[in-house]
């Protein structure tokens, strides 16, 4: 049976992959630093550790394994926290949650996971989360753009660094998707036409839109793909349509 460790996994993404993986047959461990908000299946293992920090990272790389036997397949590092503010009306404590929330839970949990299965001698997958603001300005992501850029960057550092350990390391850069953490954005319909116009394919994205590449990227099926970050947007960064004028 395949296992699957999924940080901040209360969040809508990782419960969506949380349900294609379960579906599947994998086995989860799902982390959050509230385990009271998880809805975990049956046969799921609950961490409560906060991740952005190297002692929570660690602990909740340990209990995984002490309860799987082995490092996990796959570990799916969803955590992270959005933040959409002019750089002006940004304050020092806001700045530093963001980094936090994103880069440093990235930084410690890619480090709890790569040596243990360098030393495992097995094979492994490690996907993060980035964000089309990392790969084209967005006006008002600085904050958000400099952390998710930071992923990308350690994406292919530890891919090259654990390649010859079989780890293969991805993310995902999606555009705008409806969550819980995003709904207040599209609660009312003039708004959410507005943001799914910004999209060459007409709509924003689900979170099952998420689930489905994730699910993809961890398992055996995606063996020869590492060090990528593909973008998950409706084409937002790379097509520019014909528009037509009245």
């Amino acid at each position: 049976m395949k296992t699957c460790l999924i940080t901040g996994a209360s969040g809508g993404v990782a419960a969506a992959l949380a349900e294609v993986l379960r579906g599947q047959g994998w086995r989860l461990a799902l982390v959050s630093r509230e385990a009271s908000r998880l809805a975990p299946g049956a046969d799921d293992l609950v961490i409560e550790a906060d991740v952005a920090t190297e002692a929570g990272a660690e602990a909740a790389l340990a209990q995984a394994v002490d309860a799987f036997g082995a490092p996990p397949d796959a570990v799916a590092h969803c955590a992270g926290a959005i933040l959409i503010a002019p750089i002006g009306r940004t304050t020092e404590a806001q700045y530093r949650a963001c980094l936090a929330a994103n880069l440093d839970s990235a930084f410690f949990v890619a480090k709890a996971y790569a040596p243990r299965v360098q030393k495992a001698q097995a094979p492994g997958a490690l996907l993060f989360f980035s964000s089309v603001a990392a790969g084209i300005g967005v006006a008002n992501h600085a904050v958000i753009a400099m952390a998710k850029g930071g992923i990308e960057g350690l994406v292919r550092s530890l891919a090259a660094d654990f390649s010859g350990a079989g780890l293969r390391v991805n993310a995902i850069a999606p555009g705008l998707m409806r969550t819980p953490a995003t709904e207040r954005m599209l609660s009312n319909e003039s708004a959410a036409r507005a943001i799914a116009a910004q999209y060459p394919l007409g709509r924003h994205g689900e979170a099952a839109d998420a689930a489905a590449l994730g699910a993809f990227l961890v398992s055996d099926a995606a063996g020869w793909i590492s060090g990528q970050v593909i973008g998950l947007d409706g084409g937002f960064q790379a097509v520019r349509p014909y528009v037509k004028t009245a």
